[in-house]
């Protein structure tokens, strides 16, 4: 501690059985005093002349020798009362930020008041803790920590009090000032704020984390009424939870054994901490981290915190979950065996909440609303974006032999129908579920597999599903007839010249009718037929494309080489051999329009 930081007082001996001898040494004592943690033979005189308190018990025992006094109620004990007695006798002692609040508690008891003595005891505390503790953060942070084993009265003194609204002020203005150290002139001229490095101006955020949780409610509440910014207050309070959740849980630490008594002393001290630490989250967005929170949402779960304390990291978290990780979503079950492995129900409420927020403030207040050519909306890609982490949560506990089928299908659909614009990763899942759940009605199948939609699979996934076993048939014969319509639409676009619209049509038609009158298996197998001539077709159609290409690029060649004549003569010549514009003779009968015709001619005959 600074010198200036100090006041010397009327240094004592450490024992306290050597009391007596401060001053009278060769005088009996005349009183016995017993406090709280020792007993003090004491000198009469030296104590009435400057404690209202004691000099009234004295008065009580004036026919006595030797008076006995019973002060088990002092605040702070026997060492608060040794630093009294050592005033009242004269000893030279240092006021400091680590007693002070011990000697404002101890005068006010003992009635060391300016009504008894002249700058006794009560004043010069009082003198110290304004002029000195007040002016300085860390000073009233260790005077805080000093008042845990001094309420209420510490409280009733106003010590507290004065602490808590010196370290608030402390804040607001080391806040302004780094706000202010920020500004800066742009090329333009104009004033503006440069970002800001991480924690500048935020170094209260350490000293905080030593008060105890009740202490450390009201500082937070303080600084947030002065407006202090969300960020810092988010940082006291990660840090803050770090150090009481992490490095002193008793149900971290492998090293000890605790005993049963221990466990639920540190389990509901542990549960105050993260109920009182979720009520003094700041209401803005990404104030905190979303990991953070599922690290409270994990440890309200094991703690067993308040419905209304869970509620809470549930609705924030909803808020923010498109920024959350697969790792986040995975929280462990706590509940009775037979139980997932993780704790789904959760997960389905912060989807709830995740689909339920009303984001249409946020899209008005954005500009690029007003933008026809502007990108998704935060909304649209929040959605798209927890789409797929909702997909590969599902992979993840779709093994778990003890997750129902209505809640593995409740947690699919909770986002609507457009989040998905692929399904391939909803289809891995819902297979990975149908392998480790064998013994599902075909019911069952049918219904889980409704949740595809099987025309947003991919070429991959759709090749893999047409021959998944696991799936029910009528899943397959969709698969097949869209994996059919997606080979059509690749022939058809290789003639862009064409028309394909009326042939799709037909096809689509003639192929209904004899879906509706065959059997499903033998609608399966004819499925199969026709994609397998569709991709042989397809192959043909690539060979001659092929051939074309060649041509074109010897044509190419030889228009180089050639003179202007010649080049004409040669252009003129592949012309009408490739016959490109159409005017065809009865003797060019194999020309490729005609061979094009022809095996559109034999498509049409086979469907």
């Amino acid at each position: 501690m600074d010198k200036h930081h100090q006041q010397q007082l009327p240094t004592a001996k450490s024992s306290r059985q050597q009391c007596s001898e401060w001053v009278f040494r060769d005088v009996p004592s005349d009183i016995i005093i017993d406090v709280d943690g020792g007993t003090f033979s004491l000198h009469k005189f030296p104590l009435v002349s400057r404690s209202g308190r004691i000099r009234k018990l004295v008065a009580e025992h004036r026919d006595s020798d030797i008076s006995r006094i019973e002060l088990l109620s002092l605040p702070g004990g026997a060492k608060s009362f040794e630093l009294a007695a050592q005033f009242c006798y004269g000893i030279n002692f240092e006021i400091t930020a680590a007693n002070v609040a011990q000697l404002c508690c101890v005068s006010d008891y003992l009635e060391m008041t300016e009504e008894y003595s002249k700058n006794n005891l009560g004043s010069r505390a009082e003198e110290y803790l304004e002029s000195v503790v007040c002016k300085n953060l860390e000073m009233c942070v260790e005077v805080l920590q000093q008042c845990e084993n001094l309420l209420p009265l510490a409280d009733e003194l106003n010590i507290v009090p004065r602490c808590i609204d010196a370290i608030a002020s402390k804040a607001c203005v080391e806040q302004i000032a780094s706000s202010f150290s920020r500004l800066e002139y742009s090329s333009s001229g104009r004033l503006h704020m440069s970002k800001q490095p991480k924690c500048e101006g935020d170094w209260w955020i350490e000293d905080l984390s030593v008060l105890r949780i009740d202490l450390y409610q009201r500082v937070i509440t303080a600084i947030k009424c002065r407006g202090v910014r969300p960020e810092s207050i988010g940082a006291s309070l990660v840090n803050y939870a770090e150090k009481e959740l992490i490095k002193k849980s008793i149900l971290w630490n492998q090293s000890t054994q605790p005993t049963v008594d221990q466990l639920s002393g540190a389990n509901s001290q542990e549960r105050l901490v993260v109920e009182t630490i979720v009520s003094l989250l700041p209401v803005e967005k990404f104030a905190v981290p979303v990991t953070f929170l599922f690290g409270m949402l994990r440890s309200a779960v094991m703690l067993d915190c308040s419905v209304s304390c869970r509620l809470d990291l549930e609705r924030r978290i909803g808020s923010q979950l498109d920024i959350a990780t697969l790792d986040d979503l995975l929280i462990p079950s706590f509940r009775h065996a037979g139980d997932t492995l993780f704790d789904v129900d959760t997960v389905h409420r912060i989807l709830v909440n995740f689909s339920q927020q009303d984001d249409s403030d946020e899209d008005m207040d954005d500009d690029s609303v007003f933008e026809p050519d502007s990108p998704p909306s935060p909304s649209q890609t929040a959605l798209f974006k927890v789409s797929k982490l909702v997909d590969s949560y599902l992979a993840e506990i779709a093994p778990d032999a003890n997750l129902k089928l209505n809640m593995f299908i409740a947690i699919a659909e909770t986002l609507p129908a457009h989040a998905r614009t692929i399904h391939d990763g909803l289809y891995r899942a819902i297979d990975i579920y149908l392998k480790a759940h064998q013994g599902l009605s075909d019911a069952d199948k049918r219904k889980l597999c409704k949740l595809i939609d099987f025309q947003k699979l991919s070429q991959e996934a759709g090749a893999h599903a047409a021959q998944n076993e696991r799936l029910p048939l009528q899943s397959i014969v969709q698969v097949l007839y869209y994996e059919q319509m997606r080979l059509r639409n690749s022939l058809f676009s290789s003639y862009p010249d064409d028309d394909p619209k009326p042939m799709h049509q037909s096809w689509r038609i003639n192929s209904g009718a004899r879906s509706a009158a065959m059997s499903p298996r033998d609608n399966y197998a004819s499925l199969r037929r026709e994609n397998r001539d569709l991709k042989l077709e397809l192959a043909r159609m690539r060979m001659r494309l092929n051939d074309l290409e060649k041509d074109h690029v010897y044509m190419k060649r030889n228009l180089q080489r050639s003179t202007s004549r010649k080049l004409m003569s040669s252009f003129s010549k592949k012309i009408i051999k490739l016959n490109i514009f159409g005017h065809s003779s009865s003797r060019e009968s194999s020309s490729p329009s005609k061979q094009s015709q022809r095996s559109e001619s034999k498509l049409s005959e086979r469907t």
